[in-house]
């Protein structure tokens, strides 16, 4: 069996870095590169563009809301148009870079907030979905499970990649624990592994509240600011490898 491992990088800006994107850049298969609005600038997008050529790792647009600030975890009322033309603005932005290091991008990803408002909206997914057609048609989306971004990529004839969040806790629907909420973040070594060797063994995890749930996913995704990010990708990964599967890009994986 083959899966991806993915992370979030370049997810600071100037001098100000949030993790070791070079180390995690020898860990994942595939990198979701910050774009520049809630993280990144152009010498940081080309420097995570290089990493990853260095390293054999596929690339992935990462957009997120203008919100530095707030790391783009915080909503912001943009009207449906604002929000399109703010995603093609970063995919734009990242394409050209990659380009430029002949690399193709080849993977997209909501960041936060931004992902959070397209979810809710059946008629916003659609329209971020057919933008995002038009550019590449064969860009893989990232998605959560039976989400309205993955119901929308499929009526965009796009790929799609489902995601398990090794670092965060789902609820007995499926759904991600908020932030904040007691036991949203899964950081323990004990419990990262159990979580993974279940998700690889049986496509499933356990929920908060301890229901099992199925878990139909073949990409894992690790937040670069969770503390201590670097070994959880590093402890993930040696259950990849314990188990017998293989790491593959995100573009080899899409169905």
């Amino acid at each position: 069996m083959k899966i991806d491992l993915n992370s979030d990088m370049g997810e600071g800006f100037g001098p100000y870095r949030l993790c070791d994107d070079e180390a995690m850049m020898t860990i994942v298969s595939s990198a979701n590169i910050a774009c520049g609005f809630h993280g990144g600038d152009p010498d940081t997008m080309a420097r995570m563009v290089r990493l990853a050529k260095a390293n054999g790792v596929g690339i992935g647009a990462h957009p997120g809301l203008p919100d530095r600030a707030g790391f783009g975890r915080r909503e912001m009322p943009f009207q449906p148009d604002e929000l399109r033309q703010q995603m093609l603005y970063q995919l734009g932005a990242l394409t050209a870079i990659a380009g430029a290091e002949g690399m193709k991008v080849g993977h997209f990803s909501f960041h936060a907030a931004m992902g959070n408002m397209v979810n809710r909206d059946a008629a916003l997914a659609d329209l971020m979905m057919n933008a995002i057609f038009t550019v590449d048609p064969e860009l893989v989306v990232f998605v959560t499970p039976e989400s309205e971004i993955e119901r929308a990529a499929k009526r965009a004839s796009l790929r799609t990649l489902a995601l398990f969040l090794a670092d965060r806790a789902y609820d007995a629907e499926g759904r991600l624990v908020a932030r904040g909420l007691p036991g949203a973040l899964v950081k323990d070594e004990t419990s990262v592994r159990a979580r993974v060797r279940r998700f690889l063994t049986d496509g499933q995890v356990e929920a908060i509240d301890g229901a099992i749930i199925a878990m139909p996913a073949r990409s894992i995704l690790v937040h670069s600011d969770t503390p201590g990010s670097l070994e959880l990708a590093r402890i993930i990964r040696s259950e990849i490898e314990a188990s017998g599967a293989t790491l593959a890009p995100a573009v080899e994986l899409a169905a």
